[in-house]
């Protein structure tokens, strides 16, 4: 598997930026979804691929707990045979 240094950046409500390291991937039901960690590691985040109201693509946070376990699930199978330290 090739090794991804992807990065988004991600905006928040109140307009900060954070930026994320991609790690992975997929696609469920038609959408788009990265799997990222922050610029420590510690924590992982799904964000899902939208379109803003001018048809530009943006990132969102997915908080819904069934499209978590759903796209959780299959980044857990993707992930299942690599060490991620």
């Amino acid at each position: 598997m090739e090794e991804k240094n992807d990065t988004v950046i991600f905006r928040t409500e109140d307009g900060s930026e954070i930026t994320f390291t991609v790690i992975s991937e997929t696609r469920l039901n038609g959408n788009n979804y990265i799997l990222v960690t922050d610029e420590v590691g510690e924590e992982a985040f799904i964000l899902k691929e939208n379109r803003d109201e001018n048809e530009d693509m943006v990132y969102e946070m997915v908080d819904d707990d069934t499209e978590i376990d759903a796209v959780g699930g299959m980044f857990r199978a993707i992930l299942e045979d690599i060490d991620l330290v």
